[in-house]
């Protein structure tokens, strides 16, 4: 392969190769030679390559170029020892690599040849040029798994460009050489200064290889790479390099990294291509990655949480011992600032998450309603309990004309978020189909018909829909999957209503048909409407509260509605033994006073939500036997 070497310049002996059919020499930073010199042109000159003959072509640049003193004009053939010089910078060219005695050592350019320019594609051996986000792996399901195979590793001393091994992960168990302790101090200093004041992964990990590229004057490439947890595949988080936009194309071999993981050991190579180690491996010779530095890096549990590689590929500026022994040192910081910015990011999702979520309360809460019916003649009472910050159960008020006053109750199958959002689509229909139909039943069969026409997926509703005329005292129930009502009457003794009339829940059969049940209300008569939640609470034997234990309470709770709802719930609670429960809890209660009763304490003819308390979910509006308010259980 030809090559120019630089005789002049500010890298002397930077040997640049010459690998496509035509190279430019510009100061355009697209191109493959980039010379950094104000004087040269944006497109100063090319070399071409045919059949093996190379000739040297000035693009009518302003300075112009010359060959051996001769100023360039057209096309000229080069030969070998030819010296090219543009402004102030000299070349000689070679068509194979440059005598040893003509060689100066140094590193290359930081903005030299660019052989990495080419979209990435995948070699032969699982290798690509990758960018920010890739997975050189298509299906990698442990980190450890389809390294090396064990035949292979049996000859990895032999014939190797190998420098040394260290582990990563107990670096202090190696032999090492002497490494300046000014040298590694001022490496850890770099790189603790550089981390120090910084918790966002996006910033800590350009940081940390902006630190190494200080450390390492010599690296061209550098990448970090992470675990993704949630696909269990290792993923390119972010690359360096001296080459400028050519940062997000570093090259990435899945050989080196895979030999690094499998031994969990920081390797060193002098010439990655001629390493008996990675001889299987056409990436690393396609990618031309020579000297190169790979080190895991190791969490505190002892997992590893990705690799660091740096890359050069100027064969005689290669990494030393000393280099491995500062970054496996470095290693270590970097780890520990990878788990912190992971823990800060956790703690960012988890907050940003709760904020939500009491947003998300909040609305919930404006769906209930503020205050409860002012009917002569009745109070009403209710109660409400998220199992989780938001939840699926619901109920409302609905003024209805005629002084008719409509009460629906309900359960979406589910809790949290996903419930939370049909209910709110259930809130709005269900206030429209009943103030728009001529019954319960009307309303339900049209509420069912619009939601399963809108796709609910696996998910359906219990609802119970009543509409009280409180002049004649009928109760109208329609019942959709739910429980039914209990009905307790003046001497104490229960009935559910509806059982017999209970129709398939919402969302199922767009074309069923529901019907209604009418109740003639006595005076002193309890009507408790109820979702699962209150019968399937759960103790710590895992027995649930049961429809019998609520038949119950109902039947042994004083008069008042309040107190009934009150009763309930002081004794689910202590069924619950304090244990957190699995679904929402609400309750609707409506009582026909009789005629001569005086109300005491609470003016329930006139009460609001914040008069009577009303657990709900995380507001602190929460109702207890001893009317105390108390946050939400988790």
């Amino acid at each position: 392969m030809a090559v120019l070497q630089v005789v002049e310049g500010s890298v002397p002996g930077q040997v640049l190769e010459l690998v496509d059919e035509r190279t430019l020499m510009v100061r355009h930073t697209s191109c493959q030679i980039v010379l950094d010199n104000v004087v040269v042109s944006r497109h100063h000159a090319q070399i071409l390559e045919s059949h093996g003959s190379y000739f040297l072509e000035d693009l009518r640049s302003r300075n112009g170029t010359v060959l051996n003193d001769c100023p360039v004009e057209g096309r000229h053939e080069l030969h070998e020892g030819d010296r090219v010089r543009i402004c102030d910078l000299l070349f000689r060219f070679y068509q194979h690599a440059p005598p040893v005695a003509a060689s100066t050592p140094g590193r290359r350019s930081p903005r030299a040849t660019d052989e990495t320019r080419e979209q990435p594609q995948l070699d032969n051996s699982g290798s690509r040029l990758l960018t920010v986000g890739d997975s050189p792996e298509d299906d990698h399901s442990d980190l450890f798994s389809d390294a090396i195979a064990d035949s292979d590793a049996e000859a990895l001393g032999e014939r190797s460009s190998i420098i040394s091994t260290l582990s990563a992960s107990d670096p202090s168990s190696e032999i090492r050489l002497a490494v300046k302790p000014e040298v590694k101090l001022r490496a850890i200093l770099e790189i603790s200064r550089a981390l120090g004041n910084v918790l966002r992964m996006e910033k800590v990990l350009p940081n940390l290889l902006d630190s190494l590229f200080k450390v390492f004057a010599q690296a061209e490439y550098g990448f970090v790479m992470l675990k993704d947890k949630e696909r269990n595949k290792l993923v390119v988080k972010s690359t360096k390099s001296r080459h400028v936009g050519d940062e997000r194309s570093v090259p990435v071999s899945t050989t080196i990294i895979k030999q690094a993981l499998h031994t969990g050991q920081a390797i060193l190579s002098a010439d990655a291509i001629e390493d008996q180690r990675f001889k299987a491996s056409e990436s690393i010779s396609n990618l031309k990655i020579r000297s190169m530095m790979c080190v895991p890096l190791i969490g505190k549990s002892g997992q590893a949480l990705g690799v660091i590689q740096l890359d050069t590929k100027d064969i005689r500026d290669h990494f030393s011992q000393e280099d491995l022994e500062v970054i496996v040192s470095i290693a270590s910081l970097a780890a520990m600032a990878v788990e912190n910015a992971e823990l800060h990011e956790e703690v960012m999702r988890q907050r940003d998450l709760e904020r939500d979520l009491e947003f998300a309360t909040q609305v919930q809460l404006g769906f209930l309603p503020n205050e409860r019916p002012k009917v002569t003649g009745y109070e009403f009472a209710d109660y409400y309990e998220a199992a989780l910050s938001v939840g699926g159960d619901y109920f409302d008020y609905i003024a209805l004309p005629d002084g008719k006053i409509g009460i629906a109750l309900g359960d979406v199958a589910g809790k949290g978020v996903p419930a939370a959002l049909l209910m709110a689509r259930l809130y709005s229909s269900a206030r429209y189909q009943m103030l728009t139909q001529s019954s319960p039943s009307a309303a339900m069969s049209g509420l069912n018909s619009e939601l399963a026409s809108c796709g609910l997926g696996y998910r359906f509703i219990t609802l119970v829909m009543a509409v009280l005329e409180p002049e004649s005292h009928r109760l109208t129930l329609a019942n959709a999957g739910h429980l039914p009502p209990l009905v307790r009457k003046a001497d104490g003794t229960l009935s559910a209503v509806t059982e017999s009339e209970t129709g398939l829940p919402l969302g199922i059969s767009p074309e069923h048909v529901y019907h209604d049940t009418v109740l003639e209300l006595q005076p002193d008569e309890v009507v408790l409407m109820y979702t699962d939640g209150v019968t399937e609470a759960m103790n710590g034997e895992r027995e649930i509260f049961h429809r019998r234990r609520l038949e119950g309470s109902l039947a042994h709770a004083p008069g008042r509605v309040e107190q009934v709802i009150r009763t309930v719930v002081s004794d689910v609670e202590e069924f619950a033994e304090g244990h957190a429960q699995r679904d929402d809890l609400c309750m609707v209660g409506l009582r026909r006073i009789p005629e001569g009763e005086e109300l005491t304490g609470v003016d329930l003819a006139a009460n609001t939500s914040k008069q009577i308390p009303v657990v709900k979910a995380k507001s602190g509006r929460t109702a207890n036997p001893s009317g105390k308010t108390r946050p939400n259980k988790k």
